[in-house]
């Protein structure tokens, strides 16, 4: 991606993924209804620490909750940094 950010140990740099904007049944939210998106791609990844290696790794989509990590704003796209615990999963 040309980012120039390195999460530091257990940190991981997630890129949200765009909120919904129908529903399932057509129904068209609008911008103040928008839930967060609890799903994301990892963009970057620290190096772990000295007891534990990092299981996520760059491209993974993962699920990580509501209000996990900070959010960033860089090059002009949303990102949320957050360490590697606050993620449930990958899919």
């Amino acid at each position: 991606m040309g980012l120039n950010i390195q999460p530091l140990a257990d940190r991981v740099l997630v890129e949200p993924a765009a909120a919904e904007t129908k529903t399932a049944s057509g129904i068209i939210i609008p911008d103040n209804a928008k839930e967060k998106p609890q799903k994301g791609t990892v963009v970057a990844v620290g190096n772990g620490t000295k007891d534990e290696p990092l299981t996520v790794k760059v491209g993974d989509t993962v699920l990580y909750g509501k209000y996990a990590g900070t959010e960033l704003k860089l090059e002009g796209n949303d990102y949320l940094i957050m360490r590697e615990s606050d993620i449930f999963a990958i899919i």
